[in-house]
């Protein structure tokens, strides 16, 4: 899904390394502003006297990098603080702002000075070459919890080239019983009211979703305030191209393994790049594209300008992952009412024909081991460091990351079941309130499941009950037009065993420039992302379409697919 691009890393590092000339020093819990300059925050720990539950716990001051854009917390924060008293541990997390991951990293190395905490993205594996990252293993040893998190065997695949561990991706892990109301992955998604419009209709096909886009924005050209309305939107954006870039194998009915298709029949790598299913995608957006459906800025708006545009309820569809745009536009549609409107998104599960069976949602876990929370050399308390990972899982302290406050941010009925009132939900969606209140810690080690009391979801859009309550009235209603009670069932995919060795973008992300099938991969990415628009955008596709394939083919990617059936293979036979 992301390419590595160390020759750009490489670059930046030169440029900016004299830049970074007396950076240092430790800030850690200074001001809320975001900086794209993270090894300013210094390395090692700060600790400071604070008073705890017992009136004279020691605080220790963590921060951590994590690139990825986020929201900084303000300081003094209600709940992080709560966790301090508790934990021993307050955390000061910076995201990254202007840079891509790869660019972020290069200079945190060039400096030579980290945060205590790292999750390096496309950047990870170059934290490790550098040597800024420190082993796991002992540690797990002492922390049952951490430890808990995956079998033997999980951990495992962890390993580097070395035999150790030296980072945990923390997501899509479940404890207990599964759960899942929401579909995280990919999806090509509309907004429920452009179904309510047209009572319900199936939409299985590329061709199917696209008509009724079409149909309704003719109809329906403006919002009731007079604002026009974006039928289609893409995002092409850095990595984030995948909105536009990877759609071609799962209108083929395969899963999400990101960077190559694996015939299941045949055991054989296949590119879906060059695919007939990705040529029909590609055709279908230029046909779209050429009519108007397709949002004219789609090629060159940011992240920031998707997210922004998609809240404001004038975008009927896209493609995209839910975690990608979710928790931004949701709160944003509950704030102004747009989700009592019909604003909010539900996800389709298509095909390229009639009859076919997708796979879009991935049932059970996925373990990425491309990147993950690490604790660098930096840190002058790995002890403490890890001590914190691990009760970052402890069942009181994942409440409060994730529920939050008990009479405050949810209620306990007289089962044991936590729900939150209307009002309390509208509280927890407001930006002011998760800047001075809420502290999810998003990138440590957390649960999705049961709660160890055997009841409650480990995160509240996971209770069933929360899930329904919190549905705004469009949403039920659509949900039953179609007989389903969850975003999972919405989506409708076919519940098959993916293989060991899923998914092969947890491969293809760690891949470098020192092999030829790496060199082939970040080429294949830089093509990519310079032809797909154009493809798109194009007066004449098969004539630009056909440019494209000779600009792709030299790229090498049979060296790429190579080295992808190597690694299949070797997954393969690690289950036999």
């Amino acid at each position: 899904m992301k390419s590595k691009k160390l020759t750009a890393l490489l670059l930046t590092v030169a440029m900016t390394a004299s830049m970074l000339t007396g950076c240092g020093g430790d800030n850690a819990g200074g001001g809320a502003e975001t900086s794209n300059a993270p090894e300013s925050e210094g390395g090692g720990s700060n600790e400071t006297a604070s008073s705890g539950e017992d009136g004279n716990k020691e605080i220790i001051d963590f921060n951590m990098f994590i690139a990825m854009p986020g929201a900084e917390i303000n300081d003094g924060n209600e709940i992080q603080e709560i966790i301090a008293e508790k934990t021993g541990v307050r955390v000061k997390e910076t995201w990254l702002t202007g840079q891509t991951a790869a660019e972020a990293v290069g200079t945190i190395i060039a400096g030579g000075e980290y945060p205590d905490f790292i999750d390096g993205g496309d950047g990870q594996m170059a934290l490790y070459d550098a040597g800024a990252l420190v082993p796991w293993d002992d540690y797990l040893e002492k922390h049952p919890k951490l430890k808990e998190m995956y079998s033997d065997e999980e951990w495992d695949r962890f390993r580097q080239a070395d035999g150790k561990i030296y980072w945990a991706n923390i997501f899509q892990n479940t404890y207990g019983e599964d759960k899942s109301t929401t579909h995280n992955d990919e999806a090509f998604w509309i907004q429920n009211k452009v179904l309510a419009w047209d009572n319900y209709p199936e939409i299985k096909t590329l061709d199917q979703y696209f008509d009724l886009l079409e149909r309704y924005a003719e109809a329906n050209p403006t919002m009731e305030d007079g604002t026009e309305v974006i039928p289609y939107t893409a995002l092409c954006e850095d990595w984030r191209y995948f909105c536009i870039e990877n759609a071609g194998q799962f209108l083929a009915g395969y899963p999400n393994d990101g960077s190559v298709i694996v015939n299941t029949d045949t055991m054989k790598i296949e590119d879906y790049n060059t695919s007939e299913t990705t040529y029909r995608y590609f055709k279908k957006l230029n046909e779209e594209y050429n009519k108007g459906i397709v949002d004219k800025e789609f090629a060159t708006q940011t992240y920031d300008e998707y997210i922004a545009k998609l809240s404001t309820g004038r975008v009927l569809g896209m493609c995209d992952q839910w975690w990608d745009f979710y928790a931004t536009v949701n709160d944003v549609f509950k704030q102004q009412g747009l989700d009592l409107k019909g604003c909010n998104y539900v996800p389709l599960g298509l095909t390229i024909d009639e009859g076919m069976e997708n796979m879009w949602h991935t049932y059970g876990d996925t373990q990425n081991l491309a990147n993950g929370v690490a604790v660098t050399t930096s840190c002058k308390d790995p002890d403490a460091a890890f001590q914190f990972l691990e009760d970052c899982l402890d069942q009181e302290i994942h409440d409060l990351r994730f529920w939050g406050i008990k009479d405050v941010d949810y209620q306990v009925d007289e089962d044991g079941l936590y729900y939150r009132t209307e009002e309390q939900r509208m509280q927890w969606a407001n930006k002011e309130y998760q800047a001075s209140h809420r502290c999810v810690y998003s990138y440590m080690p957390q649960y999705l499941g049961t709660s160890t009391d055997g009841k409650n979801a480990m995160q509240p859009d996971q209770q069933t009950s929360e899930f329904f309550s919190a549905l705004a009235q469009p949403l039920v209603d659509c949900f039953e037009a179609y007989g389903v009670s969850t975003y999972v069932e919405m989506i409708g995919s076919v519940n098959k065993e993916t293989g060991p060795w899923f998914p092969m973008y947890s491969h293809s992300n760690n891949m470098t420039t020192e092999t030829p099938g790496g060199v082939a991969w970040t080429k294949m990415g830089e093509i990519k992302h310079e032809w797909l628009p154009k493809v798109v955008m194009s007066n004449s596709f098969d004539s630009t379409w056909s440019e494209y394939m000779s600009a792709y083919e030299g790229c090498k990617p049979e060296d790429f697919l190579s080295e992808m059936q190597t690694e299949l293979d070797r997954r393969a036979s690690l289950a036999q």
